[in-house]
């Protein structure tokens, strides 16, 4: 144990502490520092995150266990939620150890984005330490991947003029009063509002104790929000382009290309679709924090949202028959879902035993609505039942009506259709039914040519009556359904394979023209035209629209190269120098995909560099 160390202030770098230690030991050799700290002369410091962290801890006494200085004195829990109970069990043994492997498990080798290689500081961070505490030390909330502001201050975060790693990989950077600017200079940035949201949401990250969730409890929370949305379907796949709409509506594309988090809609592993799709892939914690400011979350309400479980909840559900003597209790073991084909809302069906069927239109957003009732589909014969009791026992239609939960109207319709009939009612609805029996026959001898539907508006009251009391006699008195005989309509396939390859070349020319290029498919051009059904059935009987199709439409690769040409021509029109880096930047095309259409973009390049532009321009 170590008889003098330099306690970490609140939020500090484990890396500062054992900076500040260094400087006041009066160690000359950083090795020196190393071995006393980690009892070994070859451990290269790491300002986030570090290792050997169960040596650390017993040199550092019993006051400090290595959970508190992974959750307290590192970068880690800016991380730690979004992985997996394995990947979290797998870290912590990384930090205790030699920490090998450590970066790649945290995505910050493969998924980094926004990478930070200096040390940040905010100006009115600094001046509080120094009148706290009379010296600065290196806030780890300030060096968060995409974090640029402070979120204490609402400021600006200026970068130290001195970067680790670069003259030594053991030197120890201790931030000095001398070297730091203390002065403010008002900037103007459109994005303010946003990137400091994100700055407090990434600082709350850091305040949760570790494995307080793990991300198969995130992807359930993101689902359970996304269904209050109405983006999950019945079939619990994600509306993805109406979710990419609100992104384009609340996130600007300047600012998701500043952050290195451009969506693109036609890549299907695209970071979004990832966070909502597939929870075994890593997705950068900032891109999280986008999610959040999108669905309008913050982290701590976030971390208190309930995991989806479905539009209607999991089973048992309760049975909502006041007849039964379960009512209100948990006995329906699941819900049929389907959907509303106007609203697209979730409509669960609950089937009990007694014989009840109900169903409400979801999703559920509180206790009280397992208890709504939207249409009753089948009372039961336990319903009956009772209201067989309940007329024989002289109770008024009103009092059964309450005693069932129903409207009174229900009861007098069902007591009319033979739950409970007097003799007397008996009679004349015999009598009636005689007598409309008589006034279909009438009207069927008169009209022999009648249909069922236009029979059925000229007697509605006979024919409701007797389909509700004698059925089986309606249905074998009425006529046949006549079925609508079509003329059989003969395509020309030659003048529609005409008309389409026009309107494909003239639908070609505008998605050319596009500001932000799509690519050109079948299944692009079929929908634009309303033609993608006839298209995908009959492409054989179109050979003109087949040959244009194979020529005009575009490979994944094809597409990303026409892509970058554009971004070319634009860099080359305005004068900029044209680095294939920022090209392949503003292009949005992935590194691998890069390499592989690389020489096609230098051989376009050297071919407009070797035309002068008197003649690009004439041409």
């Amino acid at each position: 144990m170590l008889p003098f160390f330099t306690n970490p202030y609140p939020d500090e770098l484990m890396y500062s502490a054992i900076s500040r230690y260094h400087f006041y030991n009066g160690n000359h050799d950083c090795k020196d520092t190393l071995e006393e700290m980690f009892g070994n002369r070859s451990v290269i410091p790491s300002l986030e995150i570090g290792s050997h962290f169960s040596v650390l801890a017993q040199k550092l006494g019993s006051h400090y266990s290595i959970k508190d200085l992974l959750a307290n004195h590192t970068i880690y829990p800016y991380y730690d939620m979004f992985f997996s109970n394995l990947r979290q069990q797998e870290i912590l043994q990384d930090v205790v150890g030699d920490g090998k492997g450590l970066y790649a498990r945290l995505g910050m080798v493969a998924g980094s984005i926004c990478r930070k290689n200096d040390m940040y500081y905010c100006a009115e961070c600094a001046k509080t330490d120094i009148d706290w505490y009379g010296e600065l030390y290196i806030h780890r909330e300030h060096q968060l991947q995409g974090v640029v502001y402070c979120p204490h201050h609402e400021l600006p975060l200026k970068k130290y003029p001195i970067t680790p790693n670069v003259t030594s990989r053991i030197k120890f950077i201790r931030f000095e009063i001398g070297k730091i600017d203390l002065t403010y200079k008002y900037e103007v940035d459109p994005h303010a509002e946003i990137n400091i949201y994100l700055a407090k949401q990434a600082y709350k990250l850091l305040q949760q104790p570790l494995q307080t969730l793990s991300l198969q409890d995130v992807t359930m929370k993101y689902r359970g929000l996304l269904r209050n949305l109405n983006l999950v379907t019945t079939s619990n796949r994600i509306r993805q382009k109406e979710l990419y709409e609100r992104f384009e509506q609340k996130l600007p594309s300047a600012f998701l290309e500043r952050f290195e988090s451009v969506l693109d809609v036609t890549d299907e592993y695209n970071w979004l679709k990832m966070i909502t799709r597939n929870i075994k892939r890593h997705v950068h914690p900032f891109r999280h924090l986008l999610m959040l400011y999108v669905l309008e979350k913050d982290v701590d309400d976030f971390i208190g949202l309930k995991a989806d479980r479905g539009p209607f909840g999991k089973g048992p559900f309760p049975c909502l028959n006041r007849a039964a003597v379960h009512y209100k209790k948990s006995v329906i073991p699941i819900v049929k879902v389907t959907r509303d084909f106007k609203t697209n809302a979730p409509i669960g069906t609950f089937t009990c035993s007694c014989g009840f069927i109900y169903a409400r239109k979801g999703p559920d957003h509180s206790v009280k609505d397992q208890f709504r009732i939207g249409r009753v589909k089948q009372f039961g014969h336990v319903w009956h039942e009772k209201l067989k009791r309940l007329s024989k026992g002289g109770v008024s239609i009103r009092t059964i009506a309450r005693e069932l939960g129903v409207d009174f109207k229900t009861i007098k319709r069902k007591l009319s259709e033979g739950v409970e009939i007097s003799k007397k009612e008996q009679v004349v609805n015999q009598a009636l039914m005689e007598e409309y029996k008589q006034n279909i026959s009438d009207i069927m001898n008169q009209f022999p040519r009648l249909s069922r539907s236009s029979l059925r508006e000229k007697c509605k009251k006979q024919y409701i009556f007797l389909y509700r009391h004698d059925k089986d006699w309606l249905m074998n008195k009425l006529p046949f359904n006549k079925k609508k005989l079509e003329p059989t309509k003969v395509v020309d396939w030659v003048k529609r394979d005409k008309e389409y390859a026009a309107n494909i070349i003239k639908q070609h020319c505008e998605l050319l023209e596009l500001e932000k290029p799509i690519r050109i498919t079948m299944s692009l051009i079929g929908k634009r035209l309303g033609i993608l059904a006839k298209l995908e059935r009959h492409l054989d009987e179109l050979p003109r629209t087949k040959k244009l199709l194979s020529e005009i439409t575009e490979p994944v690769q094809q597409f990303q190269i026409r892509r970058c040409c554009i971004v070319i021509d634009n860099m080359w029109l305005e004068d900029q120098p044209l680095q294939l880096w920022k090209v392949q930047r503003i292009a949005a095309v992935k590194s691998h995909h890069f390499h592989e259409i690389k020489p096609q973009l230098e051989s376009y390049i050297k071919r407009k560099q070797d035309v002068p532009n008197d003649e690009q321009t004439t041409s």
